[in-house]
């Protein structure tokens, strides 16, 4: 199983972006979440609504956070699009469920590695 991944709570990003936007070599394209892990793709709808009306907050003070909300998978897409997202991530909508860890770690399937479709 891989780690769990983790960003900022809501109420310690604007203590972040005063760090973020001075660093020359990075750009900021957005913010990204992801949605509850739910059978009701509605139950994600305020997790979405939130980061746009923080991205829009945030666009004040600091312009260089470009404009990409990237929110939603495969099961709740359709609500993040209506909240907003730009980028959307549903590779398992367009190719199915991964396949069991089987091979271990260097198959491309270990922790760590990305699977973007």
């Amino acid at each position: 199983m891989a780690p769990a991944k983790a960003g900022f709570a809501p109420g310690a990003v604007d203590a972040a972006m005063v760090e973020l936007t001075t660093l020359p070599h990075l750009e900021l394209r957005g913010l990204m979440t992801v949605g509850r892990l739910t059978t009701d793709p509605g139950e994600a709808r305020g997790t979405f609504a939130g980061l746009r009306e923080l991205a829009e907050r945030c666009r004040s003070p600091w312009p260089e956070l470009g404009p990409e909300l990237s929110m939603g998978m495969s099961d709740d897409f359709e609500v993040a699009i209506e909240e907003g997202a730009t980028i959307v991530r549903v590779g398992r909508a367009l190719f199915g469920e991964r396949p069991d860890h089987e091979h271990g770690p260097g198959h491309g399937h270990g922790p760590g590695d990305e699977h973007r479709h």
